[in-house]
């Protein structure tokens, strides 16, 4: 990576090939092995990769396949089985989450919950 203080430039190198970005486009750079399909929200990248395997039974949610599958541009590859992705499509349930999020909003200290309901 390069850092070009005069131009407002930063030169970064994937596989040997450069790419300028302007000071006001650093936000798009994320140096990452891996990002979650919660964190890739209202992102998209060139290709996605994406595991789906019944070692994940929890994660298999239609609402994530269909988030995970929607962040790719160009191509996807799912990795898995075809008997989780099916467990996943058909699971249309989503957990309940207790953040307090509505009482720290208000300035009320919430209670103590369960993270998820049964």
């Amino acid at each position: 990576m390069q850092i070009l203080k005069e131009d407002q430039e930063v030169i970064v190198s994937y596989d040997g090939r450069a790419v300028v970005y302007d000071f006001t486009e650093l936000d798009e750079i994320v140096l990452a092995y891996a990002v979650s399909v919660h964190k890739s929200q209202g992102s998209e990248y060139p290709v996605v990769i994406v595991p789906v395997l019944t070692q994940h039974y929890i994660l298999l949610q239609r609402n994530l396949i269909y988030t995970a599958v929607t962040r790719a541009q160009k191509l996807l590859v799912m990795v898995g089985t075809r008997k989780a992705l099916a467990i996943g499509i058909k699971n249309d349930k989503t957990q309940k989450r207790y953040t307090g999020l509505k009482d720290r909003l208000r300035g009320i200290t919430p209670s103590p919950s369960p993270l998820f309901e049964s």
